[in-house]
């Protein structure tokens, strides 16, 4: 993760600094020294405080950068996150770069933690999904671990995931069951999780070896109580409530019995947590 980051903070930085920081360079003084503090501007949980502290010092190796608060760390308004002090330019240089990344990361956890704490008592995980910002899943994902959820797959690669689409490509259960043997032949690590959309499919797929989850996508709170009904006792193929899952939908989804929810929202729509920098010269 740390090689993917770096670059990522390598690409924010040439997009943002490009030439250089003519605000800075014409406007401050070489000479002068500053000390900032990156504080929380509201409530929440805080993800990518590392991340932003290496942006400080990448612009900068001689800036002084001390982190005060963890990821994964509820904060309140006016919560002290990092503390840098050295060269005023660079600090103003890598302020918005650090921001962005912060305040993105600690919307997800924030978001996270709120869906999290909806469920608490059910025993029901909530989960990500691959609807991530191009080239930030792994940061976006990491942001959900601090919140508290879990990642699903994080890519094409390490879980098949037959959807719609694919069984109709496949040609009924004896297809996919050849599939599967030879996957799980081929590829002995990789989970199968296949996408069931009404309860005859349910039924369908548990008769199936090698099934490790079954997503039951868009069903009504009755049909996901009977699908867990039909799964009985079975210590597999684990379930997964998916489609238009919302705050005020997800506790009545999480006490009908299913193992996950997985929530696009979390990645997709989460609003930024409210960082800034307090800033003061020496």
């Amino acid at each position: 993760m740390n090689d993917h980051s770096d670059l990522l903070i390598e690409l924010a930085l040439a997009e943002d600094v490009g030439e250089g920081d003519v605000t800075a360079g014409y406007f401050i003084p070489e000479e002068r020294r500053a000390c900032a503090f990156v504080a929380s501007r509201g409530a929440g949980v805080v993800s990518g405080v590392g991340l932003a502290a290496r942006v400080f010092s990448t612009i900068d190796p001689t800036l002084e950068v001390e982190i005060l608060i963890a990821d994964g760390s509820r904060v309140v308004a006016g919560a002290l996150l990092i503390r840098v002090v050295g060269s005023a330019r660079s600090i103003l240089t890598a302020e918005r770069t650090a921001l962005n990344f912060l305040q993105r990361l600690s919307g997800v956890a924030t978001l996270t933690a709120s869906y999290v704490a909806r469920v608490e008592g059910t025993g029901v995980r909530i989960l990500d999904t691959r609807k991530t910002t191009p080239g930030y899943r792994m940061l976006e994902k990491n942001a959900v671990l601090d919140g508290g959820g879990m990642n699903h797959r994080f890519g094409l690669y390490d879980r098949a995931m037959v959807k719609d689409n694919h069984l109709a490509a496949e040609g009924g259960t004896p297809a996919i069951q050849a599939a599967i043997h030879r996957l799980k032949h081929e590829r002995p690590a990789v989970e199968v999780e296949l996408e069931a959309d009404n309860l005859d499919q349910v039924r369908s797929f548990l008769t199936l070896d090698g099934i490790a989850y079954i997503l039951l996508d868009n069903m009504s709170l009755e049909q996901l109580r009977e699908a867990v009904a039909l799964r009985g006792d079975r210590a597999k193929p684990l379930l997964e409530a998916s489609g238009g899952v919302t705050l005020e939908t997800l506790r009545e989804i999480a006490e009908t019995g299913v193992d996950f929810i997985s929530v696009g929202a979390l990645t997709h729509s989460a609003p930024a947590l409210d960082v800034g920098l307090d800033f003061e010269t020496l």
